[in-house]
C-alpha cells in the first residue's frame, strides 16, 4: 500500500495515495491525489470523507465518459475533482501522477476555482486552494 503526505510550499496539506481505496479520516481535509480511474466507484470512495480536492487518472476515458463519471459525482456534493491523461501519468501510480500528470477533465466545481485542462496537478492544487482562501 502507497500512502504518502505531502505539504506544498503553500502549506497545502496533499495525500498522495495509488488507489482511493486507501482514503480514511486522517485524509479529511486534504487534496487527494490517486492512481485510481475517475469512475462512479472510485468517486465514492472519496465520499467517505471531506476533502479540500481529488485527483483521478483519466484512464483513457472510456465507453459512455465511464473513467471520469466519478467527477460529476463528486460536483453534485461541492468537491473539486478532476482527472489526469492516461497517458501523462501512470494508472494506480500517486507519485507519478504529482510528478508527471497533466489535467485532462475537470467538474465544475474544479472549473470555478481556475483549474484548466492541460495545467499539473500541482498547479491546479494551488488554485484550488487559492479559491478556497
Amino acid at each position: 500500500m502507497s500512502k504518502t503526505i505531502i505539504t506544498t510550499g503553500q502549506e497545502i496539506k496533499v495525500t498522495l495515495m495509488d488507489s482511493i481505496s486507501y482514503i480514511d479520516e486522517s485524509d479529511s481535509g486534504a487534496f487527494v491525489v490517486s492512481g485510481s480511474h475517475g469512475g462512479v466507484s472510485s468517486a465514492r470512495y472519496a465520499l467517505g470523507v471531506t476533502l479540500a480536492g481529488v485527483v483521478f487518472n483519466d484512464a483513457g476515458i472510456g465507453k459512455d465518459n465511464a473513467g471520469i463519471a466519478g467527477l460529476a459525482l463528486l460536483e453534485e456534493v461541492g468537491v473539486p475533482a478532476m482527472a489526469v491523461a492516461h497517458t501523462s501519468a501512470r494508472i494506480g501510480d500517486a507519485v507519478d501522477t504529482w510528478e508527471c500528470g497533466v489535467i485532462s477533465a475537470v467538474n465544475a466545481i474544479a472549473a470555478a476555482c481556475g483549474v484548466k485542462v492541460g495545467m499539473t496537478v500541482s498547479a491546479a492544487v494551488i488554485c484550488v486552494r487559492q479559491a478556497d482562501g
